[in-house]
């Protein structure tokens, strides 16, 4: 869809507009951070808890079965921290 065919806002529906699909991932998003996601991988067990619970799908599994987030796209928000149940997520203060 070119620029100029695009709707303005005030024809927009309430609600959200998504109007590519899957376009978030052409944005950097993870500037936006203060803190970032540190994984203990003597703690973790794998489980995959994290990546299930990201609300932006940046955790992703290496190739030892840990998980890591992918930092260009992490917000920080500290949801794997909170629901990581051994604990071996820690939110560190980004570095200016």
């Amino acid at each position: 869809m070119s620029e100029s065919k695009l709707p303005g806002w005030k024809e927009l529906p309430l609600g959200c507009a998504v109007l590519e699909p899957m376009s978030a991932r052409h944005n950097l998003t993870g500037s936006w951070r203060s803190e970032r996601p540190v994984w203990d991988k003597s703690q973790c067990v794998k489980c995959g808890v994290c990546q299930m619970y990201c609300p932006e799908a940046c955790i992703h599994e290496d190739a030892e079965g840990y998980f890591e987030a992918d930092l260009d796209y992490c917000k920080g928000c500290g949801i794997c921290s909170r629901e990581c149940w051994t604990q071996c997520i820690t939110m560190k203060q980004e570095e200016v």
